[in-house]
């Protein structure tokens, strides 16, 4: 993870937290299982021993990773409200009149309609764009185009959490 610090909304924040507790369990389940290295064993023993190193790294691995994007958030604070950013809340009108209050978010999150993933292509025009701004971008159904209305929720100064609603 590059770049400034990003914050990310409360919602993504426990999805990583919980994530992390779940890896710590399974990473202390993994290396509960290791061998002494001096213990007698056959091929079969040490090739299910070898696997099982190699998976602490890769949880060691997710786990740190984890680790640095919570702090990284809470460096940078609440999501900006001038511009479009990871963790706002984004109320748009797309080329046809509808209009929807989004929330773009760096993962999908189980029932979460509201989220628009900061990858995506809706996600990927939004980011950095202010009230008032009108950005194309390429839909499932086409190019498409959507104007940003405003940024934050007013009843929720972080800005992090969708409107009733939306």
């Amino acid at each position: 993870m590059t770049g400034d610090p990003r914050p990310i909304s409360v919602r993504a924040r426990q999805a990583l937290e919980r994530e992390l507790a779940d890896l710590r369990a399974e990473r202390a389940t993994v290396a509960a299982t290791l061998r002494d290295a001096d213990a007698p064993g056959d091929v079969a023993d040490q090739a299910d021993e070898l696997q099982r190193v190699t998976q602490l790294g890769r949880l060691d691995d997710r786990i740190a990773a984890i680790d640095v994007r919570l702090r990284q958030a809470a460096d940078a604070g609440p999501p900006s409200t001038d511009a479009v950013s990871v963790g706002s809340t984004v109320t748009v009108r797309f080329a046809d009149g509808g209009e929807e209050t989004v929330r773009l978010g760096e993962m999908a999150e189980e029932a979460d309609r509201t989220l628009v993933t900061a990858d995506s292509p809706l996600g990927r025009a939004l980011l950095g764009r202010r009230a008032g701004d009108t950005v194309d971008f390429d839909a499932p159904d086409g190019r498409s185009s959507v104007t940003v209305l405003s940024l934050g929720d007013p009843g929720d100064p972080r800005g992090d959490e969708p409107r009733e609603g939306a």
